[in-house]
């Protein structure tokens, strides 16, 4: 039933991504979802997407990989989808129009464009994040660029443990639930037949022991940190210092630039962008 989610699980490799200073693909993250959710106009569209196609192909993860990751939110793009589609008013004639459905232009417009941003959003965040950097980088990256706010004695370094520990669970909870759901089903538990409500009564037996393994989990976790005289970030040392190469800047400034051009396109029509790109060369 999870066997296809694939968030949270790290893929190592030594791709360009693998190799960038995980301070600098936080920086990158930001920039990214900035480009992505403000990109209002097709040519705006088209920048982000080119962008995430770029992300994939230095990322190194296989295709099958991102195919994977997408699989389990089919539902809720095609949902968010049809919601565009049939609920966009707009100015105009119709494109269809049959009993109390009518398709507006624009409706295929806004379902285009929101499916497009979901999907970049997906793909692009687990490629910078999940797939390309492993939680100790992780957790070092957000301890870093959050060092400031230790001057106003803001737990930083808890904070990023905590998210870290957090992403690293998801793969183990995942794998418990299939475990747990193969073990109800050969008990002839059934999940997949019958009405809503008798199928949302049959995941109880899925969650209750999925819940106490979570917390046995969290108390074994937590007796092996103290047991090492685990407390906190005060006085500790890193094993791999990180390091920025120019390479790991010209990969920021190019994200700057996109995010720039997408601002830019949104305010602009691609003729105009085609004149004012003459006039400059």
């Amino acid at each position: 039933m999870l066997k296809d989610v694939t968030f949270g699980q790290y893929y190592p490799g030594n791709s360009l991504l693998h190799r960038t200073d995980p301070r600098i693909k936080m920086l990158i993250l930001i920039e990214y979802l900035v480009l992505v959710l403000v990109a209002k106009s097709e040519l705006a569209a088209l920048i982000s997407l080119a962008f995430t196609a770029f992300l994939i192909a230095v990322s190194g993860v296989r295709l099958r990989v991102l195919i994977k990751s997408v699989k389990p939110l089919i539902f809720v793009l095609a949902f968010t989808a049809i919601i565009n589609l049939f609920f966009t008013v707009g100015e105009g004639e119709p494109l269809i129009e049959w009993s109390f459905i009518t398709v507006y232009s624009s409706g295929v417009r806004n379902a285009v464009m929101m499916l497009l941003r979901l999907l970049s959003l997906v793909l692009g965040t687990s490629v910078l994040i999940s797939f390309t950097t492993s939680p100790l980088e992780l957790t070092d990256a957000i301890e870093a660029l959050l060092s400031p706010l230790k001057k106003i004695k803001v737990p930083v370094h808890e904070f990023a443990m905590m998210m870290s520990i957090a992403l690293r669970f998801i793969p183990t909870l995942i794998e418990e639930t299939n475990k747990i759901i193969s073990a109800q089903k050969a008990r002839c538990a059934d999940f997949e037949s019958g009405k809503l409500l008798e199928r949302i009564k049959a995941l109880i037996p899925i969650l209750i022991p999925l819940f106490v393994s979570a917390v046995r989990r969290a108390e074994e976790l937590a007796d092996a940190m103290e047991c090492r005289c685990y407390n906190g970030g005060e006085g500790r040392t890193k094993l791999k210092a990180m390091k920025s190469r120019p390479t790991d800047y010209v990969f920021l400034f190019a994200a700057t630039v996109v995010t720039v051009a997408v601002f830019l396109a949104n305010r602009l029509q691609f003729s105009e962008i085609l004149t004012l790109c003459k006039a400059i060369f």
